[in-house]
């Protein structure tokens, strides 16, 4: 069950899944946008005479292309990859690049889609793009990896610029593959254009805080929202879903905030830490050795490791949700609220299915969407292309800051406009229509383009 759409959004949702078949993914995103524009059509009559909203649902390119490389073995293999330049209004195209065998376009339609306004959320000129391969890079040599990278950026190079269109990271793709993907960029292209990719390492053009900035921004959202109902994170047991960079900074705030997390998790299970989990722990197992998280028992005998088990089945004061999409449903919802919880924020893109939407919306709980909590990390990365404009460096507190600051603006920002159309403390709605009426109104100021 999803919400219904205004009279006046249907035929526009009809003619997306007419244009879109199978790409579900791409669907429920667009219809959890267009169930909170209703009341914004009443105010601004002008967006539906230009067809704004048809526009916004349609990429300005989308690009897709096979990848052949070879292993170390040399058998050759071919991917494919996609780009899609989703909207510019406000910027050159910003979003991450993923790696993983679930990738197909409708998944990069998706979060292209989403990108578009949770980058207008951050108040930085950034518009939304969002690109990946059904490449997996688990149990690749960095050889492998490398060749990989290589292959793509040899097509992908002819897309991109610092004032076109601006690649990160993404599941699957960090400062190893960033690092392989500039690098062929630079050798075709003969420039060393540092602002084409984010996410770089500190010695080559990189951000301090942009590794930790998707966990930090989650948490500072969360925070806010806590403020807002005369709450805080201090003394609250959390639950990260995740353990991944986005989940292991997150955690990493949450203890620096006074909260306790007590369970985490990967695609193999979960880890229960009644004591609190330990980051140290936890960045060697994943960050280092690069291992399942059920080694984290070898280390902690005490702690809990579950097979296949369910994360929101934990009890807790605040579910952070930090891995992929559709991760929570309904059930997990329910779940959650019957055990007390009075937070939700989405780490990852899209990890709540609507219907668990609905439940926490009708419990009344703090529930930050993804293109609201977890916009740090694109923040973050429009502040290292201001470094790289200006060929300076800031430092990590400095970084931090202003990433603090943006969140709270984004939390700000969310919640007065939640109010203004009548849905104080609807933070899907605030997201959405703030983002909106950003790119709306630039797309108008614009023409027909």
């Amino acid at each position: 069950m999803t919400a219904k759409l205004d009279e006046k959004l249907v035929p526009i949702y009809q003619d997306v899944l007419h244009r879109n078949p199978g790409e579900k993914e791409f669907h429920q995103a667009v219809h959890e946008v267009l169930e909170t524009l209703g009341p914004v059509l009443v105010k601004y009559p002008e967006f539906a005479d230009k067809k704004i909203i048809q526009r916004i649902c349609e990429p300005e390119r989308q690009i897709i292309f096979r990848v052949p490389w070879q292993d170390d073995q040399g058998e050759i293999h071919i991917n494919r990859a996609f780009r899609v330049e989703f909207n510019s209004a406000l910027g050159p195209y910003k979003g991450g690049m993923r790696f993983h065998p679930s990738v197909y376009l409708g998944i990069i339609k998706f979060l292209g889609f989403e990108q578009i306004f949770k980058n207008a959320l951050t108040g930085l000129p950034i518009g939304g793009g969002k690109g990946g391969s059904d490449f997996d890079p688990k149990g690749r040599s960095d050889d492998e990896i490398m060749r990989f990278c290589q292959s793509l950026m040899t097509e992908l190079y002819r897309h991109l610029g610092e004032y076109t269109d601006v690649p990160a990271g993404d599941i699957g793709v960090g400062g190893r593959e960033i690092g392989y993907m500039f690098g062929q960029y630079k050798r075709i292209t003969n420039r060393y254009e540092s602002g084409v990719f984010t996410g770089k390492g500190l010695d080559w053009g990189g951000s301090r805080a942009r590794t930790e900035a998707t966990g930090y921004g989650t948490v500072f959202f969360t925070h806010e929202m806590l403020k807002a109902r005369g709450d805080s994170l201090d003394g609250k047991t959390v639950v990260v879903s995740g353990s991944g960079n986005v989940a292991t900074y997150a955690i990493e705030k949450c203890h620096e905030l006074g909260a306790k997390v007590i369970a985490c998790s990967d695609s193999q299970g979960i880890i229960v830490d009644e004591k609190g989990i330990d980051l140290k722990a936890l960045k060697q197992i994943k960050e280092i050795e690069r291992r399942r998280i059920s080694a984290y028992t070898e280390i902690h005998k005490d702690a809990k490791y579950v097979e296949g088990g369910n994360i929101w089945s934990v009890p807790c004061d605040v579910a952070l949700p930090c891995a992929t999409q559709n991760e929570l449903n309904a059930s997990d919802a329910k779940t959650l609220v019957e055990n007390g919880c009075i937070a939700v924020a989405e780490g990852a893109n899209m990890p709540t299915t609507p219907e668990g939407i609905l439940l926490f919306q009708d419990a009344k709980i703090c529930y930050g969407p993804g293109k609201a909590a977890n916009a740090g990390g694109v923040a973050t990365s429009a502040l290292e292309m201001q470094q790289n404009a200006s060929r300076d460096s800031w430092t990590f507190d400095y970084t931090q800051k202003r990433l603090e600051e943006i969140m709270i603006d984004i939390h700000k920002n969310c919640y007065e406009t939640a109010a203004e159309f009548g849905s104080e403390g609807n933070y899907v709605l605030g997201a959405n229509v703030n983002g909106f009426l950003r790119v709306a109104k630039a797309m108008t100021a614009m023409g027909v383009i």
